[in-house]
């Protein structure tokens, strides 16, 4: 994401393939292919659904911002459920200037959702050499 930015000087968001259920889960990204895993972002919609998705590439957590989304964040109004939707602050920014979306791949962890936290952990912990032993023990113990 950083060389996406020192290229072209403008925000960057991750963007991480999901399954087409999942598009209610995330805000998702359309753009045109500018490089081998980057896109220019044309529309990013907020957790838009299977049905109104644009595509099946989601904006996932990382982000390298420019101080302009400040602006943008203070000009938007709050949306579903009364919050301030970062990514609606993004599109408010996306009419004035490019903003890139860097693909990448690996496994994503969902941390938002209790069994994503969850997930994760075990994961982690599984994979620590200090823990990793132990912890599997423990997790056997209480199958």
């Amino acid at each position: 994401m950083i060389e996406v930015y020192e290229k072209y000087g403008d925000p960057v968001l991750t963007g991480y393939k999901v399954k087409k259920e999942e598009t209610s889960t995330y805000g998702m990204i359309d753009g045109e292919k500018v490089e081998e895993n980057i896109l220019q972002v044309k529309t990013i919609v907020e957790k838009p659904g299977p049905e109104k998705t644009p595509s099946l590439i989601a904006s996932l957590g990382g982000f390298i911002l420019t101080p302009d989304i400040f602006a943008a964040l203070e000009a938007t109004k709050l949306g579903r459920g009364g919050e301030l939707w970062l990514v609606d602050a993004i599109f408010r920014l996306l009419k004035k200037r490019p903003i890139y979306a860097r693909q990448v791949e690996g496994r994503y962890h969902d941390t938002g959702s209790k069994l994503g936290y969850l997930e994760a952990n075990v994961e982690f912990a599984l994979r620590d050499k200090k823990l990793g032993d132990e912890f599997r023990k423990y997790l056997k113990s209480v199958v």
